[in-house]
């Protein structure tokens, strides 16, 4: 099983792949001019739960994120609650 993760600008949300099958994503809302993304959705398809996909992607959005100059706004209680479980991440919250 390979895992590929990708940041499709295009259509504002982070992807994860597994085997070449989309398996999830997080998407969100981005004002460029005050460099802020807005998470609003997470979502990983049924037949992907239970293998830690929503991690995977939401960890890629936040260090993209961080590395981009952006803060974030976690809308989305699944980034809410990742960032709460990973305090290094606590910083990016705008």
């Amino acid at each position: 099983m390979t895992t590929r993760l990708e940041h499709n600008a295009a259509d504002t949300r982070f992807e994860i792949y597994v085997d070449d099958t989309l398996a999830g994503y997080a998407d969100y809302a981005e004002r460029e001019d005050t460099k802020v993304r807005d998470f609003h959705h997470t979502m990983t398809f049924p037949e992907f739960r239970g293998q830690g996909i929503a991690a995977k992607v939401v960890e890629y959005a936040l260090q993209d994120s961080r590395d981009a100059g952006f803060s974030v706004v976690p809308t989305c209680w699944y980034v809410e609650k990742y960032i709460a479980d990973h305090r290094e991440y606590a910083d990016l919250v705008a």
